[in-house]
């Protein structure tokens, strides 16, 4: 779930959000929420563990997704897997601490924000393992770089977008249940209001172009240009997994030796 939205266009209204204004330790509390919240997360994870268990789950989210037209390829699990570890190390971490750093708020600190808020979108970088509310709240927790690709996951449930258009209207009306604890990491006042501008643009025309977060001093390295490209769009990174070898054993391996994005294997 690639992170990130563009927040220079000079539609954020002014004013600090709760990410920026408070001390760290009521962040923190904020983030980890009440006994109501607490549960939540648990539901979420155990949801997410069996998930993980049950590997016949991809290959029907795949399928659903290729009867979708979003993707052509089929990638095994083993290469979902290690896909993920390239989108996570490749773009998504190199992105986050620039953008973090441009910001001047911690990068750590505010990991350990989102974890608190919702581990499970920590331990499943793709999505693929994750139940809609779960991608739909990483949706809404994180400035995202390009919120294309998630838009495209939740197409593999059929209410999928209407949800998540339902609860960003809950979330900019203070309704929503996680109001408070996503209030705690979203650093940017005006992220919602675009998020769901760009959601309901997409549900009339999938091909509008996406807001792009533009605070990014690394794309003047081509490497992370074709990486940030690749792993845009969910096809882009469904077609990187099945370029992947297949044994488990050669994928780790590959982890340990490859230290930089392969160009050979980006995206058009």
């Amino acid at each position: 779930m690639v992170d990130g939205i563009s927040s220079s266009d000079g539609a954020a209204p002014a004013g600090a959000t709760k990410r920026l204004e408070q001390p760290a330790w009521r962040l923190v509390a904020a983030a980890i929420g009440g006994p109501r919240a607490i549960a939540g997360k648990a539901r979420r994870l155990v949801r997410t563990a069996r998930l993980w268990l049950d590997r016949r789950e991809i290959r029907r989210r795949l399928a659903l997704l290729h009867e979708r037209g979003l993707v052509a390829e089929q990638p095994t699990p083993w290469q979902i897997f290690f896909g993920g570890f390239d989108m996570l190390r490749f773009v998504i971490e190199p992105a986050a601490r620039d953008y973090y750093q441009q910001k001047g708020i911690s990068f750590g600190f505010h990991q350990l924000l989102r974890v608190l808020d919702d581990p499970v979108s920590m331990i499943d970088p793709t999505g693929f393992l994750s139940d809609r509310d779960t991608i739909i709240g990483h949706v809404m927790q994180v400035v995202h770089l390009n919120p294309v690709y998630d838009l495209q996951l939740l197409e593999m449930f059929p209410d999928g977008l209407d949800e998540l258009e339902r609860q960003i209207v809950a979330m900019l009306d203070g309704t929503h249940p996680r109001a408070k604890t996503i209030g705690a990491i979203v650093e940017d006042p005006g992220y919602h209001a675009r998020l769901l501008e760009y959601v309901r643009a997409y549900r009339r025309d999938p091909s509008t172009p996406p807001p792009v977060r533009q605070e990014q001093t690394l794309r003047a390295d081509p490497r992370f240009v074709a990486a940030e490209r690749t792993f845009a769009t969910l096809p882009g990174f469904v077609a990187y997994c099945s370029k992947l070898p297949e044994s488990p054993l050669a994928l780790a391996r590959r982890l340990r030796v490859v230290r930089a994005f392969p160009i050979e294997l980006a995206g058009p």
